[in-house]
């Protein structure tokens, strides 16, 4: 019987049914649409800090102090300006620890003795500058205007033309990168697109991994050979960063860093991954208490540097998306309630004569809300039917968004290819591409059903609530 007046009322009524449906779907697929670009967003943002953390790397280790170079440190070139007639090419290499800030290697295994670590691994990050070119010797010119040989004291006229020096910058990034522990690090962020990646036997091995983007500026391939400080190294795979640029032009074992460097036992950043990663907190809190003299970088501590229209996307989802979510919802439950209430005022001689023929007030009340309930349901039904669409159309769109990386310390060096002080800064603060998405999970579509029944009850405890309070003799003698 119950369901036999419910289909037959909301056939009956279906206009105003469907206006109260629509006015709930709208809301609902809103919402599914903020929480869609959100959980895009969030995507988009974790592709920018894998590109500087790598993948499973849920936290660095630094060293505290403020990267600063004495003057003993900046870079110094010594050419010589020979005077044997040859104008023979000079080159000379200088190779420098990104940041001057280093940890000894006994660092990574105090903090892989910490509760809640599972792994730690360390890598050195190098600047390598090298300078090339060559000198070039003046030709004396003689003034025809001067005196000749025939001319008595006086000394030819002339002047030198010509000469001078030409010399090149090469300017590029080196990752020293501990083989044995390949599951770590910012080559893991990277994907091998040809040859291959280190052997754990190679730690000592004058090998590297080149980064496509630098192979193919300066025309590498696999078997190619790269000079590092009169050093020799063969290429024996080109890596492709999953997203932005990669954390070096070069991927060389740790040792072979090391040695370049004159950093024996040095690392400049500890890569963490911690076996749960609802710990991360604690964790951090547990290397920062006991090991002294470091800074702990976590995911969501270098998502506060990220700036640019990905951060100003998220903010929006976040903040103004879903404050206009909450009001667009509450405005679709309560016009619902209005709207339920108004059509339950229009039945009052139809809800008087049932209580006359013997409908208790629950009854008629269970009737109302059962009627809305269906309103909301079927709100719910177009509500994600709209929503998917509109997650669809934004995946369909992909629009590409810019995230700028702040130019903190936070990673340790970890930044891009560049240079020294101001160009070291301008690398950590590159510009990166992200393709934005809006994936539906399963959680959006369960609250929006949530969403849609929540909107029928409430539109229900409106009209219930106006139909239980009629008196049979009272409606009887009202007329529509």
């Amino acid at each position: 019987m119950f369901f036999t007046y419910l289909r037959r009322e909301l056939r009956r009524r279906r206009k105003a049914a469907l206006v109260v449906a629509s006015g709930l779907a709208l809301g609902i697929a809103l919402v599914i649409v903020v929480d869609s670009v959100s959980a895009g967003m969030g995507k988009a943002q974790d592709k920018v800090l894998q590109s500087l953390y790598g993948l499973g790397t849920d936290m660095t280790v630094t060293k505290a102090a403020s990267p600063t170079a004495s003057a003993s440190q900046r870079p110094r070139f010594q050419f010589d300006a020979r005077d044997d007639g040859s104008d023979e090419e000079q080159s000379s290499d200088r190779v420098m620890v990104r940041g001057f800030q280093t940890l000894s290697t006994a660092t990574v295994t105090r903090v892989g003795q910490q509760s809640g670590v599972a792994d730690a691994v360390g890598g050195l990050s190098l600047q390598v500058v090298k300078v090339s070119g060559q000198f070039t010797r003046g030709r004396f010119q003689q003034d025809s205007s001067g005196g000749g040989p025939g001319t008595r004291g006086q000394q030819p006229g002339g002047e030198v033309q010509g000469g001078g020096a030409e010399f090149d910058v090469n300017n590029y990034a080196v990752y020293g990168t501990d083989v044995t522990e390949p599951a770590l690090g910012p080559l893991t962020s990277s994907k091998i697109t040809s040859g291959r990646t280190f052997r754990t036997s190679e730690t000592d091995a004058k090998v590297a991994v080149a980064d496509s983007a630098y192979a193919k500026e300066k025309s590498l391939k696999t078997g190619s050979t790269v000079t590092i400080k009169g050093v020799e190294f063969s290429v024996i795979g080109i890596a492709t960063a999953d997203s932005g640029d990669a954390a070096a032009d070069l991927y060389i074992p740790l040792t072979q860093a090391q040695t370049l460097a004159d950093a024996k036992d040095k690392v400049t950043t500890v890569y963490v991954k911690a076996t749960d990663s609802q710990k991360i907190d604690s964790v951090k809190a547990a290397i920062q208490k006991n090991v002294s003299g470091t800074t702990v970088t976590t995911s969501a501590d270098l998502a506060d540097t990220v700036s640019g229209s990905l951060s100003t996307a998220s903010s929006l989802a976040a903040g103004v998306g879903r404050w206009l979510s909450v009001v667009v919802l509450a405005a679709a439950f309560l016009v619902a309630g209005l709207l339920t209430s108004s059509a339950v005022s229009r039945r009052v001689r139809e809800f008087g004569t049932l209580k006359a023929l013997g409908w208790r007030s629950g009854r008629v009340t269970r009737q109302v809300v059962g009627e809305a309930l269906a309103n909301g349901l079927l709100g719910g039904a177009l509500g994600i039917a709209l929503g998917l669409a509109g997650a669809y159309a934004v995946t369909a769109v992909s629009p590409t968004l810019q995230a700028q990386l702040g130019g903190g310390t936070a990673g340790g060096g970890m930044s891009g290819p560049g240079g020294l002080g101001g160009p070291a800064r301008q690398a950590a603060a590159r510009t990166l591409d992200v393709t934005l998405t809006a994936p539906v999970s399963l959680t959006t579509v369960a609250l929006a059903v949530g969403l849609a029944v929540a909107g029928g009850l409430v539109a229900g405890a409106f009209g219930g609530w106006r139909a239980s309070r009629l008196r049979p003799a009272d409606a009887l003698r009202r007329v529509e």
